[in-house]
């Protein structure tokens, strides 16, 4: 179900329990295993185009997001996801963004992001497209398990731009 291209939302009516169990979905995997910022309702089963997030303490009910925009500029990091908990995986993303989407209350809005949050909405954007972070490796060396990336590469977590 992964690989599917999550459908647009008709109402945000339609989503309020999704968004619910997203929360309490995100809430229950950062408690079992420390961390978590977003997830897509494809990953819990519901392929439409909803993202739950929380950032810095702020919560982000996503509904229909478009991008408006992606930089050229790049960042290469390490990045990991709820659906594969013990994977790791280097890969660039666009440094800043920008996407509209449909809030909870059915408000249009609009987000722009840089650094860590324009990568959260790219990694949690390309679920609804069926994309994985594995599919955005850089080579066949840039997988790692959350083990041996422990071992290997936290030291250098700054200067590798996590």
């Amino acid at each position: 179900m992964l690989r599917e291209v999550s459908r647009p939302v008709e109402s945000p009516a339609q989503v309020r329990l999704i968004l619910r169990d997203l929360r309490a979905t995100l809430h229950e995997f950062r408690r079992t295993h420390g961390f978590g910022r977003g997830i897509s309702a494809v990953q819990i089963g519901e392929p439409l185009r909803v993202i739950y997030l929380e950032f810095e303490g702020k919560p982000y009910s996503l509904i229909n997001p478009e991008w408006e925009y992606l930089s050229e500029e790049k960042i290469r990091l390490w990045d990991d996801c709820f659906s594969f908990p013990d994977l790791v995986v280097l890969l660039e993303r666009s440094r800043r963004v920008g996407l509209r989407y449909t809030d909870e209350a059915g408000q249009p809005c609009r987000l722009q992001a840089e650094e860590a949050l324009a990568e959260l909405l790219q990694h949690e954007m390309d679920h609804l497209e069926g994309i994985l972070a594995v599919d955005r490796a850089l080579d066949r060396t840039s997988l790692a398990t959350r083990s041996e990336w422990e071992r290997r590469y936290r030291h250098r977590a700054p200067e590798l731009g996590l």
